[in-house]
């Protein structure tokens, strides 16, 4: 939080004041002042364990000098000998309890050390003694975010960004906490007049957040654009990707994510935007080469196995692949219930109907698999359901669906697969029932189409909570 620089200077100007009165002879003060200044440029140049030697070394004579305590417990803390760090900078307040920086400095500590309660009340009462601080304020809602109170921290960030209007980091961080809070307004006020200074890719990307969250989507489609050609980073091409995907110009989007996959090979999280925006698309085998090469990137994301499992089963020429990702993606997490329950999916469907090398014993010991790992996966009950009416076995896959329907109602194809079952076994009037229940589910429309819109949006927003949800 606080500059190293800063307390650099400040030492500098004090090379005597520590002043250690009760040597007699000069040259014997001399000397040590000396050692006081070399260990103060090496504290500078980072040479940290030579600096803690020479202070060491110089403690004895002057065991009361704020200037040693504070230079000392500087240097434990760049060497991340917290304790001892701790130690002298508690002795330093202790010598100086008036010094703002010394309790900053004490608070940054402890705060490293996870002494949280602790650290906040050095920085309150460094703010209680310079209030019009602009580093103090700062400081002060630095340590409210890091404890997740962005209520608390944005009046500070507000009250330091008026004492120095031209602060960029402060700005930014003003600016993305009103975000953070729903003033949207707010927000877009702090980044617009901080743009007249500082034209940034990042700044335009949080004023591309701002828009987002506040429904104006073409002003923030246009912010994103601009943070991608000002700084063509990873998160502002994702991100002006994302912003294309989700309002549904997946030309742009393709577009977009190829020129990013392209710079950034190695990004999953690229190829699965990028396959996203082609399956939406409908250019399937390109979307399954995408997803594939994600997965390929990161075994274990289980993302792309989400998108994948919907593409696959529209581009049979890459079954084969396709299955063996999610075979390997089944061994990698035995017990994980969706993993399992792809490779099912992938091992029957994944190439066209009527293939009479489906193993479909294989199949119904992973449904099964799946079911005893997550009961509560409506769709492996609805697919272990079809299985057993494939085989004429009506008793078993009427209670599969009854179950599924149980866990998620909305399950249209689950009602009238059901509701087929019934006729079957000669329960008409239940049928009946089921099939008038899924006419009205799709009359209105509860389509798959829409739970495949929640999920690209529950990909794209939780990547950009990751990568930008604290100032």
């Amino acid at each position: 939080m606080s500059e190293k620089s800063r307390y650099g200077l400040m030492l500098i100007g004090t090379i005597l004041a520590f002043a250690i009165s009760s040597l007699a002879q000069d040259p014997q003060k001399q000397k040590l002042d000396r050692e006081y200044q070399s260990a103060v440029s090496d504290y500078d140049a980072g040479r940290y364990a030579l600096a803690a030697d020479q202070l060491e070394r110089l403690l004895p004579y002057a065991p009361n000098s704020f200037e040693i305590h504070e230079l000392l417990g500087l240097v434990y803390a760049s060497l991340s000998e917290d304790a001892k760090a701790e130690l002298h900078l508690k002795t330093a307040v202790q010598l100086k309890p008036d010094s703002a920086v010394a309790r900053t400095n004490l608070g940054t500590n402890l705060l490293h050390e996870r002494k949280t309660a602790l650290a906040g009340e050095q920085f309150l009462k460094a703010l209680q003694l310079e209030p019009k601080s602009f580093d103090e304020n700062r400081n002060m809602g630095q340590y409210y975010i890091q404890v997740g109170k962005i209520a608390e921290a944005q009046p500070l960030f507000e009250q330091a960004q008026h004492i120095k209007p031209d602060s960029y980091e402060n700005g930014y961080d003003l600016a993305m906490a009103d975000l953070l809070l729903g003033r949207f307004s707010e927000a877009r006020q702090v980044a617009q007049q901080i743009l007249k200074t500082h034209q940034t890719g990042e700044l335009h990307n949080l004023l591309g957040q701002i828009d987002e969250k506040d429904g104006k989507f073409v002003a923030a489609a246009n912010d994103f654009e601009t943070a991608a050609h000002l700084d063509p980073t990873e998160d502002n091409l994702f991100d002006w990707g994302s912003e294309m995907l989700l309002h549904r110009t997946y030309e742009p989007a393709i577009a977009i994510y190829e020129q990013a996959t392209a710079r950034f090979p190695k990004s999953p999280r690229l190829f699965i935007g990028l396959g996203l925006a082609l399956y939406s698309r409908g250019k399937y085998d390109e979307a399954v080469r995408a997803l594939l090469t994600a997965a390929d990137l990161d075994p274990a994301d289980p993302r792309c196995y989400v998108f994948l499992s919907k593409a696959y089963d529209s581009s049979p020429k890459q079954a084969d692949d396709v299955i063996q990702h999610f075979h390997n993606y089944a061994e990698l997490r035995p017990n994980d219930a969706r993993a399992q329950y792809y490779y099912a999916m992938s091992l029957w469907k994944g190439k066209r109907a009527g293939d009479t090398n489906v193993d479909l014993q294989t199949v119904q010991a992973l449904l099964q698999k799946s079911i005893a790992l997550d009961g509560k996966l409506p769709e492996a009950h609805v697919q272990l359901g079809d299985l057993y009416a494939g085989q004429h076995q009506y008793d078993k896959s009427i209670p599969e669906y009854v179950r599924a329907l149980e866990l998620n109602p909305n399950l249209s194809d689950a009602h009238y697969r059901l509701g087929t079952d019934y006729v079957h076994v000669g329960q008409k009037g239940q049928a009946q029932q089921e099939f008038a229940v899924y006419q009205k589910l799709r009359a209105q429309h509860l389509a798959e189409r829409d739970k495949e819109r929640a999920e690209v949006q529950q990909f794209v927003y939780s990547e950009k909570s990751d990568s930008s949800s604290k100032p």
